[in-house]
């Protein structure tokens, strides 16, 4: 009886274990850039990770981030510069748009 009463007690604890964590829901920053075939891939940096995603069609969406403050780098194709957009806030579990970025064309100049 006394093995029962122990098992059902660590059963009671270990259940109340589980929902004492919330999950941690997922965000992800979204955007587009001009021209569409201006650049490779979108970087989502923090002080503490780093996210990347492909651009296709002139569309990114960097999923799985995390939380927090995020500089957001759009690494371009020659002849464009890259471009960076500061201070993209996530919360959990929502999805952030960031907008259009224009990459500016890398202009060399002949002397």
């Amino acid at each position: 009886m006394k093995k029962v009463k122990l098992m059902v007690a660590a059963l009671g604890f270990a259940t109340a274990g589980l929902f004492a964590f919330k999950a941690v829901e997922k965000s992800s920053i979204k955007g587009s850039i001009s021209p569409a075939d201006g650049a490779v891939r979108a970087w989502a940096l923090s002080a503490t990770d780093t996210f990347r995603s492909a651009v296709s069609n002139g569309a990114f969406e960097i999923t799985n981030v995390k939380a927090g403050n995020y500089r957001v780098i759009i690494e371009a194709k020659a002849p464009y510069k890259n471009a960076a957009k500061e201070s993209v806030a996530v919360t959990d579990g929502q999805s952030v748009d960031i907008g259009e970025i224009k990459l500016d064309s890398a202009k060399t100049m002949i002397h």
